[in-house]
């Protein structure tokens, strides 16, 4: 096989290179077709932004030319990964694990199949990608086996030893809490999963945030152990958490988790999530969340330096970017036209579609028409709870951030009139750039 560009060498450019068991992956990486795989455990209904790298990791390793697995933890979400946990995970019901099960297999296939047509070889030629990538679940192989067997066939293979000097197992046992023995357990499952992966599908590396190292290589050491292969042939990989500049992590909000699925947040609210990242992140952000090419990255960086910087431009290429690789072009359509419409004197005009499409991501209150229709703007700023009072209403009319429609005004005797209401249906407030609320007319 003709040599192509080294998936590793790209991840360690762009930051999402943590760890690798060994540095014979880079070579290995431009001679073969590699398969490699990404857990995700169905803990939740969807992913978050916290699971995104792992997806963006294994969408660099379509890019090169590999194939792309991805595990659903159906069995091991069952035991609960005590990486990175104080406390023991709560214990999920079948019918819970089968709707988180379906709800991340649906948001991981709707994002690869988006995105596979990108993928490319070394010398920059499209490649057919229709089979590039697979969902499994690991509870359709755990379901079949035996505890006794298991035992036998693989657990005389583990030492306890390296088991309780995985870092993820210390840090427990040294806490108030401990470790079950339940938990315990965790790393020698999903070590198996990659045995099991190796043997029966051609996988022959795994990627994990850095926390996982101690589960992956559990899994390259029974491999190693159990198979006694020549040479390397199981690989693990890790990449970085998400974390911000000031070390907290990144994936969390004032309203909880971002996540990837549209109908726990909308691609407008997901956009503007990274519209408001800080300065002192967005370079770093735009390497490992987006496949822009690093020149380009540079160039941007170059620009926040120089006089004239229009604010936020790089924030608006990364915003852009991650909603087009998360939510496609629909979702990215949607999100600047949500942000257009809600954006204070903007020319778009406002139709009733428009507020469905908006309508999840701002406050709203329903009034009938005679507590609208020729009412005075300072009132229905009130009674809408758009501001606390009157005299807050009128001071910011002053200011000129008091908005109707988003047209703005400066009269304080402003009436509501019929021809005010969009569609006869509803209408838009808004206290200067952030603060809005829909009136729905009934």
């Amino acid at each position: 096989m003709r040599s192509r560009s080294s998936v590793v060498d790209i991840l360690e450019e762009r930051g999402l290179l943590e760890s690798i068991t060994s540095d014979n992956l880079r070579s290995i990486s431009t001679t073969s077709t590699l398969k490699a795989y990404c857990g995700f455990d169905p803990t939740a209904e969807s992913l978050h932004l916290g699971n995104l790298l792992g997806i963006i990791v294994l969408s660099w390793f379509q890019r090169c030319g590999h194939k792309a697995v991805a595990l659903i933890g159906g069995a091991t979400a069952r035991i609960g990964d005590p990486s990175g946990k104080s406390l023991e995970r709560p214990e999920l019901d079948a019918d819970t694990l089968e709707n988180n099960t379906q709800g991340i297999t649906n948001v991981i296939t709707r994002i690869l199949n988006m995105n596979s047509s990108s993928n490319v070889n070394g010398d920059g030629n499209h490649l057919n990608s229709s089979s590039f990538f697979v969902v499994m679940n690991n509870y359709d192989w755990w379901k079949e086996v035996r505890l006794l067997d298991f035992l036998k066939q693989v657990g005389r293979f583990a030492r306890v030893g390296t088991m309780m000097g995985k870092e993820s197992v210390k840090k427990r046992l040294e806490s108030e809490q401990g470790m079950s023995y339940t938990e315990f357990t965790y790393q020698l499952l999903q070590g198996y999963d990659f045995l099991y992966l190796y043997q029966n599908e051609g996988v022959n590396v795994q990627i994990g945030g850095s926390d996982q190292w101690g589960n992956i290589t559990a899994g390259t050491e029974l491999i190693r152990k159990i198979l006694q292969p020549e040479g390397d042939v199981a690989f693990g990989l890790t990449f970085p958490l998400l974390l911000k500049s000031d070390g907290t992590k990144f994936g969390k909000s004032e309203d909880g988790a971002i996540w990837l699925s549209p109908s726990l947040l909308s691609p407008y609210k997901f956009y503007q999530y990274f519209f408001s990242v800080p300065d002192a992140d967005v370079i770093r952000f735009l390497k490992i969340l987006t496949f822009l090419d690093i020149e380009e990255i540079d160039e941007l960086e170059k620009e926040m330096n120089r006089p004239g910087y229009t604010p936020n431009t790089a924030q608006r290429r990364l915003a852009e970017q991650v909603t087009l690789f998360v939510h496609g072009e629909d979702g990215l359509n949607e999100a600047l036209k949500a942000t257009e419409a809600l954006r204070p004197g903007a020319e778009t005009k406002l139709d009733w579609k428009t507020f469905e499409g908006i309508a999840e991501d701002v406050p709203s209150c329903s009034l009938a028409s005679d507590q609208v229709l020729n009412i005075s703007l300072i009132d229905l700023s009130v009674s809408s709870g758009l501001l606390d009072s009157k005299s807050a209403a009128r001071r910011l009319l002053k200011q000129g951030g008091l908005y109707l429609n988003n047209s703005r005004v400066d009269s304080e005797t402003k009436r509501i009139e019929p021809q005010d209401i969009v569609d006869g249906k509803v209408l838009l407030l808004s206290a200067g750039k952030k603060n809005k609320v829909i009136v729905r007319i009934t």
